[in-house]
């Protein structure tokens, strides 16, 4: 069994700033892209960032310069820095991961999600 589990959602105000986290833990043997996606209510899910294994880094152009996508390969864990906030950032954040799990199968794989609001 795999799980993502986010964290580090809530209430900020515009212009402010949060940190969001996601740890993958279960039977892993390697994970390979990791990223997060949200979706804002009455719209799709989009593509927010992602990072390689390497640590190469893509960006929605609607948060280039505002967030930053890290990775910790020795926690298994992915993190989003998000700075500048806007109301429009406002939306349930989701992480996931593409990895071999112990069987050496490749999957994909999604937290929960995690509420982030930017109000004021």
């Amino acid at each position: 069994q795999v799980q993502l589990v986010e964290s580090g959602g809530g209430l900020v105000q515009p212009g402010g700033s949060l940190r969001l986290s996601c740890a993958a833990s279960g039977s892993i043997f390697r994970i390979y892209d990791m990223g997060w996606s949200r979706q804002a209510p009455g719209k799709q899910r989009e593509l927010v960032a992602t990072i390689t294994r390497g640590g190469s880094t893509n960006y929605a152009d609607s948060v280039k310069g505002r967030f930053t996508i890290s990775r910790d390969n020795a926690k298994n864990t992915v993190y989003l820095q998000m700075n500048s906030l806007k109301p429009e950032d406002t939306a349930v954040y989701y992480c996931n991961a593409t990895l071999s799990d112990s069987r050496r199968l490749i999957n994909d794989y999604w937290g929960q999600g995690t509420q982030v609001t930017v109000s004021s």
